[in-house]
């Protein structure tokens, strides 16, 4: 959400046609749909009609969203508690096929030993992009999660961790765990494959517990809860 900026702007136009009528959470369920297209995977026909909450939820976010160093087995029940299976919670780690990630989030698999799982080659490329093992967290210091295809939401990403090219831990887990293997060499062999079975998890994603009637509101500004 760094640039959640964008989804005001969106707001903004949306206030000047359509006042009160679009709240922030279907603006950002329906950016995640199109950000998908955008990136070259299919469009996923998503339900409108959320409302925006009336207080903030960061202590239960935080709690609820998988760390990129949780077990497969963490990370598999957390999605499992909202009807995501095992294979649609690989195909959702996929979306790390797409943008970059801070050093401070990779150094420990690269200082003061480098992890045995990483490829050698891979690994010289991430302490060039990580010279530091303790790396300040404002600079801008980052390794691209897919360096074939970085802007493309496609199976290279399975392909890379076969190859023991996984930026995160969690995303090397997926290869190492019997559960979740299976469907990293199916979704690595097919690209369609692995695009229906993000659809159909980002689809379960996105109708998550929704706020509806007067569980919620329409929010004037998405920063802030309305006054009234």
């Amino acid at each position: 959400m760094r640039n959640f900026k964008y989804i005001n702007t969106i707001k903004l136009a949306l206030e000047k046609e359509c006042p009160m009528k679009v709240s922030c959470a279907d603006i950002v369920a329906l950016s995640a749909r199109d950000g998908f297209v955008l990136l070259g995977g299919p469009r996923v026909e998503m339900k409108t009609g959320r409302k925006d909450s009336k207080e903030s939820y960061i202590a239960e976010v935080e709690d609820f969203i998988p760390n990129h160093n949780d077990s497969i087995p963490s990370v598999l029940s957390r999605f499992q508690s909202i009807g995501i299976d095992t294979e649609g919670t690989v195909a959702l780690l996929g979306a790390h096929s797409i943008g970059r990630v801070h050093c401070t989030n990779i150094v420990h698999r690269i200082y003061p030993t480098v992890d045995p799982t990483l490829d050698p080659e891979y690994a010289n490329y991430l302490k060039r992009r990580c010279p530091s093992p303790e790396p300040n967290p404002k600079a801008v210091q980052y390794a691209r999660n897919d360096r074939i295809t970085p802007m493309l939401l496609d199976n290279m990403y399975y392909k890379n961790i076969l190859s023991h090219k996984g930026l995160l831990l969690v995303d090397q887990q997926l290869v190492s765990d019997p559960d979740t293997y299976p469907f990293v060499k199916m979704m690595a062999a097919d690209n369609a494959y692995f695009h229906e079975q993000f659809s159909k998890a980002l689809l379960i994603l996105s109708e998550n517990n929704p706020l509806t009637e007067e569980q919620g509101e329409i929010r004037r500004d998405c920063r802030y809860v309305n006054r009234n």
